[in-house]
């Protein structure tokens, strides 16, 4: 089955959500998710709605590139361990200016361990967040993160005081599952202006975002994954108004569940052997969209470059044929066959890749079953986009501390490459720990995270980029 096989079934359910337009001459965001909330961005639209209206010390611009956020300038000391921050003027509210001893206390309560975001854990190196003068204010590391710039630029370092941020957009109405957006400053005068469009930013299912967009009444959709890339393809949108992110990441199989068939490593392996990812992204026809088989995807901060399967050096029946015998061994012990859940999202494309994976683990002796994302599961999907270029944060997604079958000896080294006294040391320990995983198989990788948006050719200042961040100050509607 592929993207084209699912298009007629596809066109009527996009064509019957579309409703609702534009009312005014504000560029029109929609983001594939629920209603966007200003208390959290642990969804996409959210993430959107915190990164418009507040910011942290840095921020990204179009190209996933660090620009200034509440900081206007910065310098970082030679061995790596000190950050100095000269902070902008700016206000969370008329009369309320931001100063570095509020931001410092809202830095130290969300850069702490138990903040309760995906990032909390990334944060260790941080000594002390000091507050020098009111518009100046210092990060102290005890070990250098060449990388720590991302992180602080990431929606979950935007700060708010009272859920209202310094910009760049105030929301002015919030209402019937839409925000609207404000610029703060004067539109006309760069000097001021932290945006020049305003933007009606709405929450939405995949099918109604994309009909709004083919009846022309969005200018933008943002937030797009492999699960809803089908109802994108069905409107046939015309050449470059498609467009992916170049987002690295993890996209695979996490082992969810290590009782039965899968508390084996060997048996895991299995599993990884007989997924025939070429034809698996085949299906898709991304451009560029390539698969992956080594936890890392590239060399990243390792001293190494990242473990690759010793199975890669056979060839498709090979490792076919050896995967089948260790599932005929297991069955030698249990008189049935093996049966696996594998947890995916809603969405046309979760069917397709289902499709494709029980085909695979049917021609080695498993049955593969499909269950919902919060259900219980043997293996379950994550789809992430990687916060920075750092194997940090592979490593620590993938950890014991997610419940993984890390193995001791992974975990082990990543906790002494945080406490490294030097990146050369730290590189070899990340080393380490990517080659424990690698042999206890934790997660079993497909390909790089696919993220997408449609993009209106009037519509100016979009760039794809690593981060798959697309900040709404830099967009400008001709």
């Amino acid at each position: 089955m592929t993207i084209r096989a699912l298009f007629p079934a596809l066109a009527a359910f996009v064509l019957a959500a579309c409703s609702g337009g534009n009312p005014d001459g504000s560029i029109e965001v929609v983001a594939i998710g629920p209603e966007p909330r200003l208390e959290t961005s642990d969804n996409t639209p959210s993430a959107i709605l915190r990164l418009s209206t507040a910011q942290g010390l840095v921020a990204f611009d179009a190209t996933g590139q660090i620009e200034p956020g509440l900081a206007e300038r910065w310098i970082v000391s030679d061995d790596g361990l000190s950050y100095i921050f000269r902070l902008r003027d700016a206000e969370w509210r008329p009369g309320r200016p931001v100063i570095a001893s509020d931001l410092a206390r809202m830095l130290r309560r969300q850069i702490s361990s138990n903040a309760g975001h995906r990032l909390a854990r990334l944060f260790s190196a941080v000594e002390a967040v000091i507050p020098v003068t009111e518009d100046i204010i210092e990060i102290r590391l005890r070990q250098p993160r060449p990388q720590f710039l991302a992180l602080l630029a990431q929606p979950e370092l935007a700060m708010t005081s009272g859920k209202l941020g310094a910009g760049p957009f105030r929301p002015s109405v919030q209402k019937g599952g839409f925000v609207m957006l404000d610029p703060i400053g004067d539109r006309e005068d760069p000097a001021t202006a932290q945006a020049r469009n305003p933007v009606r930013l709405v929450g939405n299912r995949a099918a109604a975002a994309v009909a709004r967009y083919d009846r022309e009444r969005a200018d933008l959709v943002l937030g797009g994954t492999f699960a809803d890339l089908p109802y994108a393809r069905v409107i046939d949108p015309p050449r470059g108004q498609l467009r992916f992110d170049p987002a690295p990441g993890l996209f695979g199989l996490a082992v969810a569940d290590q009782k039965g068939f899968l508390a084996s490593a060997d048996n895991r392996e299995a599993v990884s052997m007989a997924i025939d990812r070429q034809a698996l992204v085949r299906i898709f026809d991304i451009p560029g969209w390539n698969p992956v088989h080594a936890i890392i995807p590239a060399r990243l901060d390792l001293a190494a470059d990242p473990v690759q399967p010793e199975w890669l050096r056979a060839d498709r029946e090979q490792r076919v044929a050896i995967a089948r015998a260790r599932v005929s061994a297991w069955r030698g012990n249990n008189a049935e066959f093996p049966r696996l859940r594998i947890a995916l999202p809603a969405g046309a494309g979760s069917k397709l890749l289902f499709a494709r994976l029980a085909v695979d683990l049917g021609r080695i002796g498993i049955i593969a079953e499909r269950a919902a994302p919060d259900a219980p599961a043997d293996l379950r999907l994550i789809d992430e986009v990687a916060p920075n270029e750092s194997a940090t944060w592979y490593l620590t997604r993938l950890s014991c501390a997610y419940r993984l079958p890390c193995g001791e000896t992974g975990d082990a080294a990543l906790a002494t490459s945080r406490g490294a006294s030097s990146l050369a040391e730290r590189s070899i320990k990340l080393s380490e720990a990517d080659s424990a995983y690698a042999v206890n198989v934790p997660f079993i990788p497909l390909a790089t995270p696919v993220r997408w948006s449609l993009v209106r050719p009037r519509l100016q200042g979009f760039r794809p980029n690593a981060r798959a961040i697309h900040p709404l100050n830099h967009l400008l509607k001709e």
